[in-house]
Protein backbone atom coordinates (compact mmCIF):
# COMPACT_ATOMS: atom_id res chain seq x y z
CA UNK A 1 0.00 0.00 0.00
CA UNK A 2 1.27 3.60 -0.57
CA UNK A 3 1.03 5.54 2.11
CA UNK A 4 -0.18 9.15 2.36
CA UNK A 5 3.29 11.05 1.69
CA UNK A 6 3.90 15.39 3.09
CA UNK A 7 6.93 16.99 1.55
CA UNK A 8 7.40 19.81 4.00
CA UNK A 9 7.57 22.94 2.94
CA UNK A 10 9.45 25.02 4.90
CA UNK A 11 10.64 27.87 1.84
CA UNK A 12 14.20 25.55 1.21
CA UNK A 13 13.93 22.82 -1.22
CA UNK A 14 13.47 21.50 -4.67
CA UNK A 15 9.72 19.96 -3.97
CA UNK A 16 8.12 19.87 -7.51
CA UNK A 17 10.59 17.86 -8.41
CA UNK A 18 10.37 15.27 -5.73
CA UNK A 19 6.54 15.52 -5.66
CA UNK A 20 6.59 14.67 -9.69
CA UNK A 21 8.78 11.97 -8.88
CA UNK A 22 6.58 10.10 -6.76
CA UNK A 23 3.41 11.24 -8.46
CA UNK A 24 4.93 8.69 -11.17
CA UNK A 25 4.78 6.18 -8.88
CA UNK A 26 1.07 6.39 -7.88
CA UNK A 27 1.96 7.60 -4.52
CA UNK A 28 -0.13 10.20 -2.46
CA UNK A 29 2.03 12.82 -2.35
CA UNK A 30 1.00 16.79 -1.00
CA UNK A 31 3.47 19.63 -0.64
CA UNK A 32 2.55 21.37 2.84
CA UNK A 33 3.54 23.82 5.42
CA UNK A 34 0.33 22.89 7.12
CA UNK A 35 1.20 21.41 10.91
CA UNK A 36 -2.37 19.43 10.29
CA UNK A 37 -1.38 18.44 7.08
CA UNK A 38 2.22 17.15 8.67
CA UNK A 39 -0.06 15.51 11.64
CA UNK A 40 -1.90 13.09 9.76
CA UNK A 41 1.00 12.32 7.31
CA UNK A 42 2.02 8.55 7.01
CA UNK A 43 5.73 9.36 6.10
CA UNK A 44 7.32 12.98 5.85
CA UNK A 45 10.17 13.98 3.71
CA UNK A 46 12.11 17.10 4.52
CA UNK A 47 14.04 18.20 1.43
CA UNK A 48 16.30 21.48 1.77
CA UNK A 49 18.80 23.50 -0.41
CA UNK A 50 20.88 26.27 1.53
CA UNK A 51 21.99 27.53 4.70
CA UNK A 52 21.56 25.42 7.62
CA UNK A 53 20.74 28.42 10.41
CA UNK A 54 17.92 29.71 7.63
CA UNK A 55 16.40 26.25 7.40
CA UNK A 56 16.02 25.94 10.89
CA UNK A 57 14.65 29.87 11.42
CA UNK A 58 12.53 28.44 9.15
CA UNK A 59 11.04 25.58 10.72
CA UNK A 60 10.89 27.88 13.94
CA UNK A 61 8.91 30.45 12.27
CA UNK A 62 6.45 28.42 10.89
CA UNK A 63 5.81 26.45 14.36
CA UNK A 64 6.83 23.36 12.74
CA UNK A 65 9.73 22.02 15.44
CA UNK A 66 7.62 20.61 17.63
CA UNK A 67 5.05 18.82 15.78
CA UNK A 68 8.17 17.49 13.48
CA UNK A 69 9.39 16.26 16.84
CA UNK A 70 6.35 14.61 18.12
CA UNK A 71 5.78 13.02 14.84
CA UNK A 72 9.40 11.86 14.41
CA UNK A 73 10.48 10.91 17.75
CA UNK A 74 7.04 10.06 19.50
CA UNK A 75 4.96 8.69 16.78
CA UNK A 76 7.90 7.47 14.55
CA UNK A 77 6.85 8.72 11.82
CA UNK A 78 8.81 7.83 8.92
CA UNK A 79 11.04 10.28 7.63
CA UNK A 80 12.89 10.98 4.71
CA UNK A 81 15.83 14.20 4.90
CA UNK A 82 17.38 14.81 1.94
CA UNK A 83 20.45 17.03 1.42
CA UNK A 84 20.18 20.23 3.95
CA UNK A 85 17.27 18.43 5.09
CA UNK A 86 19.68 15.32 6.49
CA UNK A 87 21.95 17.89 8.00
CA UNK A 88 19.05 19.65 10.15
CA UNK A 89 18.77 15.91 11.96
CA UNK A 90 22.25 16.49 13.51
CA UNK A 91 22.66 18.67 16.64
CA UNK A 92 24.61 21.72 15.13
CA UNK A 93 26.56 22.75 12.32
CA UNK A 94 29.68 24.54 11.17
CA UNK A 95 27.93 26.57 8.89
CA UNK A 96 26.49 28.79 11.60
CA UNK A 97 25.10 28.93 15.25
CA UNK A 98 21.98 27.24 15.08
CA UNK A 99 21.37 24.19 17.16
CA UNK A 100 19.70 21.09 14.82
CA UNK A 101 16.72 18.98 15.11
CA UNK A 102 18.91 17.03 17.24
CA UNK A 103 17.71 13.46 16.23
CA UNK A 104 20.98 11.59 15.35
CA UNK A 105 23.79 12.08 17.45
CA UNK A 106 25.59 13.62 14.97
CA UNK A 107 27.18 17.55 13.87
CA UNK A 108 27.27 18.84 10.18
CA UNK A 109 31.12 19.61 9.29
CA UNK A 110 32.23 21.31 6.04
CA UNK A 111 34.40 19.56 3.86
CA UNK A 112 38.13 19.61 4.74
CA UNK A 113 40.85 16.87 3.24
CA UNK A 114 43.33 18.38 5.09
CA UNK A 115 45.86 18.53 2.57
CA UNK A 116 44.88 15.36 0.81
CA UNK A 117 42.53 16.76 -1.26
CA UNK A 118 44.71 16.28 -4.43
CA UNK A 119 43.05 19.92 -5.88
CA UNK A 120 38.93 18.41 -5.31
CA UNK A 121 36.66 21.22 -5.33
CA UNK A 122 34.11 22.64 -2.69
CA UNK A 123 30.96 22.00 -3.05
CA UNK A 124 31.09 18.21 -4.22
CA UNK A 125 29.01 18.46 -7.49
CA UNK A 126 27.93 15.65 -9.22
CA UNK A 127 27.72 12.08 -9.67
CA UNK A 128 28.99 10.04 -7.61
CA UNK A 129 28.64 6.33 -6.32
CA UNK A 130 27.61 5.21 -2.61
CA UNK A 131 29.20 1.89 -0.48
CA UNK A 132 25.87 0.67 1.60
CA UNK A 133 26.98 -0.27 4.90
CA UNK A 134 23.98 -1.88 6.36
CA UNK A 135 21.14 -3.77 4.87
CA UNK A 136 17.55 -1.48 4.96
CA UNK A 137 14.36 -1.62 2.75
CA UNK A 138 15.60 1.92 1.47
CA UNK A 139 18.23 0.67 -0.95
CA UNK A 140 16.38 -2.87 -1.87
CA UNK A 141 16.75 -2.81 -5.36
CA UNK A 142 19.79 -0.49 -5.78
CA UNK A 143 23.02 -2.47 -7.24
CA UNK A 144 26.42 -2.09 -6.15
CA UNK A 145 27.21 0.21 -9.05
CA UNK A 146 24.72 2.62 -8.13
CA UNK A 147 25.34 6.30 -8.35
CA UNK A 148 23.87 9.47 -7.15
CA UNK A 149 23.72 12.98 -7.65
CA UNK A 150 24.78 15.18 -5.16
CA UNK A 151 25.63 19.13 -4.61
CA UNK A 152 26.69 20.05 -1.41
CA UNK A 153 29.40 22.01 0.93
CA UNK A 154 28.94 20.18 4.25
CA UNK A 155 28.13 16.87 5.18
CA UNK A 156 26.88 14.78 8.60
CA UNK A 157 29.79 13.31 10.93
CA UNK A 158 28.18 10.64 13.13
CA UNK A 159 29.22 9.42 17.07
CA UNK A 160 27.68 6.37 15.86
CA UNK A 161 28.66 4.44 13.23
CA UNK A 162 25.59 2.31 13.65
CA UNK A 163 23.63 5.32 12.15
CA UNK A 164 25.66 5.38 8.29
CA UNK A 165 23.79 3.67 5.73
CA UNK A 166 25.72 4.57 3.09
CA UNK A 167 29.32 6.42 2.30
CA UNK A 168 30.98 8.08 -0.56
CA UNK A 169 34.28 8.74 -0.87
CA UNK A 170 35.10 11.97 -1.98
CA UNK A 171 38.46 13.29 -1.01
CA UNK A 172 37.74 11.49 2.84
CA UNK A 173 34.71 8.86 2.75
CA UNK A 174 31.63 10.67 4.41
CA UNK A 175 28.09 9.50 5.16
CA UNK A 176 26.08 9.76 2.18
CA UNK A 177 23.56 7.78 3.61
CA UNK A 178 21.95 7.75 7.77
CA UNK A 179 19.57 5.41 9.31
CA UNK A 180 18.34 5.16 13.06
CA UNK A 181 15.18 3.46 13.54
CA UNK A 182 12.38 5.69 11.58
CA UNK A 183 14.82 8.02 10.38
CA UNK A 184 16.59 8.31 7.22
CA UNK A 185 18.43 10.64 5.55
CA UNK A 186 20.35 10.98 2.37
CA UNK A 187 22.94 13.77 1.32
CA UNK A 188 22.40 12.73 -2.27
CA UNK A 189 19.45 14.50 -4.54
CA UNK A 190 17.58 11.22 -5.37
CA UNK A 191 14.84 13.04 -7.33
CA UNK A 192 17.94 13.92 -9.84
CA UNK A 193 19.38 10.88 -9.57
CA UNK A 194 17.37 8.74 -12.27
CA UNK A 195 16.85 5.24 -12.07
CA UNK A 196 18.36 4.67 -8.78
CA UNK A 197 16.73 7.76 -7.16
CA UNK A 198 13.78 6.87 -8.34
CA UNK A 199 13.95 2.96 -7.10
CA UNK A 200 14.91 4.86 -3.67
CA UNK A 201 12.07 7.21 -3.24
CA UNK A 202 9.59 3.79 -4.18
CA UNK A 203 11.36 2.10 -1.60
CA UNK A 204 10.75 4.65 0.87
CA UNK A 205 6.94 5.20 -0.12
CA UNK A 206 6.52 1.62 0.24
Amino acid sequence: MIAVIVIVDYGMGNLRSIQNKLERLDAGVLISSSLYDIERADRLILPGVGAFDAAMANLQRLGMIPVLHKKVVVDRTPILGICLGMQLFSRFSEEGNAEGLGWLDARTVRFDFNGNGHGLKVPHMGWDAIAVKKPSHIMEGIGADASFYFVHSYHVRCNDPGDVLATTSYGIEFASAVQRDNITGVQFHPEKSHHYGVRLLENFAR
